[in-house]
């Protein structure tokens, strides 16, 4: 009877907790908050260094869903997304698309290529993680794939940062996410994609380098801190 008794209260005692646990850790404070003062087209420039801004070729970019969750309906109305096509001297294009909001919801997640480029029927392979060296002192971290649908052959470049970090997938992302969560904040995060068609993957990629840093190196530090996190 005692050994019952002292299970009882062993299970009572951990429910107890459990419960008090997760009401301290649910996180509650928004690393971002809605500022309309945000504007990813001022803050992201039409012309720098050797690259211009030409209104040519389509992006891809998600479908919308069906439906939206009431409990995101709110960070959805402050979330923000601009996509350009940017051409340099030589008549390289680069595609440009940059994707925000205030909580990891569901439009940001639709951004990563992974999901939007085969959504609309394209092909996804070759995934890998590159380390580019954007100054004498920061590198950052980028995930590279293929997408290819008929004759269109897309290389494709892009980071997410969530909170002040960087991430590259899923993985990276619900541990960014337990970390913040952990100190009772929720992340905000900023999708960058950068693309190239019709060209090799090896220049594709030479090129994306080039325009990321070229970027990067042409903007006030507060962009490059909403870009890149803590990195800049």
């Amino acid at each position: 009877m005692k050994t019952n008794h002292f299970h009882s209260v062993f299970a009572t005692v951990a429910i107890l907790t459990t419960a008090v646990c997760a009401e301290i850790f649910v996180p509650r404070t928004l690393m971002a908050s809605a500022n309309p003062s945000l504007n990813l087209e001022t803050m992201i420039p039409r012309e720098f260094g050797k690259w211009k801004y030409r209104p040519t070729l389509g992006l891809v970019t998600p479908t919308e869903p069906e439906y939206v969750e009431a409990n995101e309906l709110a960070a959805k109305i402050y979330s923000q997304e601009i996509g350009r096509t940017y051409v340099d001297n030589e008549g390289h294009t680069i595609m440009f698309l940059v994707a925000y909001g205030p909580v990891q919801n569901y439009r940001l997640k639709s951004h990563r290529p992974e999901v939007c480029y085969t959504a609309q029927g394209f092909r996804v392979s070759d995934k890998t993680e590159h380390q580019l060296s954007i100054n004498k002192d920061s590198t950052l971290r980028l995930s590279r794939l293929i997408t290819q649908r008929e004759t269109r052959y897309e290389p494709v470049t892009y980071w997410m940062r969530v909170g002040n970090d960087v991430s590259t997938g899923i993985f990276d992302n619900q541990i960014l996410r337990l970390k913040y969560g952990l100190k009772g904040l929720i992340p905000d995060g900023a999708l960058v994609r950068v693309s190239t068609v019709g060209l090799p993957a090896a220049q594709s990629f030479a090129l994306q380098d080039e325009f990321i840093r070229d970027l990067l190196g042409s903007i006030t530090p507060d962009a490059q801190r909403f870009l890149i996190g803590g990195n800049a």
